[in-house]
């Protein structure tokens, strides 16, 4: 019971230190919300995005590889990619367009939306941030994968699942905040192409893969 506990409290700690800017990220993305892309849409691609991380972390699991930091830090392209591709298609929305691909895209059927959404290219787009994001996640979660048996590993990637529910609930709660809701809503997305290149850049600059091309 006690290895238990330790395990789960390694697991708490571990992704509370590696998430806690992902906060600031999901709420960036519940300021975009409209017709297209939806709250379905951020929360599969945030676990889309989370299960890469920890797929990519499992090599530590079984001792055979160790990716080099300033390699990890090339996942900051994704971000930056994402936020010029935002830059240079702001512009004002239609709203008859949104109609007819929201009649499109959606359903009565709540699962079905559901289904769909893993599809959807606005889920990818938030999968791509949270795994570009978690550059340092997986440097961290490598040694945390390979000191640990197989069952403390099945424990902490359930912890991880849970926090990450636990994650996106306390984002929505601080987005919905009237202060912050103001702030994010009249700002927000036009911030939000800067915040994603400023991230990227400083993923490869704190990894040190700008070395890579000097």
């Amino acid at each position: 019971m006690n290895n238990i506990i330790t395990t789960i409290t390694e697991g708490i700690i571990a992704f509370t230190a590696t998430n806690i800017d992902d906060i600031i990220i999901l709420m960036l993305f519940f300021s975009q919300l409209n017709n297209q892309f939806r709250r379905r849409h951020i929360f599969v691609g945030q676990y889309l995005g989370f299960f890469a991380i920890i797929i990519a972390s499992l090599p530590g699991f079984f001792g055979s590889l160790v990716i080099p930091r300033a390699w990890i830090g090339l996942l900051g392209i994704l971000p930056i990619i994402i936020g010029i591709k935002q830059l240079l298609s702001q512009e004002a929305e239609n709203p008859e367009v949104q109609i007819v691909n929201t009649n499109i895209k959606t359903s009565t059927n709540p699962l079905l939306n559901f289904i769909l959404s893993i599809f959807s290219p606005q889920t990818y787009k938030v999968a791509a941030v949270t795994f570009a994001n978690g550059g340092d996640n997986i440097s961290i979660y490598i040694p945390l994968f390979a000191g640990n048996n197989f069952i403390n590993l099945l424990i902490i990637i359930i912890v991880f699942i849970v926090m990450k529910g636990a994650w996106y609930a306390a984002a929505y709660l601080l987005s919905h905040q009237a202060a912050i809701a103001s702030i994010l809503t009249r700002y927000g997305k036009h911030a939000v192409p800067f915040v994603l290149i400023g991230l990227g850049l400083y993923l490869m600059y704190e990894r040190g893969t700008f070395a890579l091309f000097f």
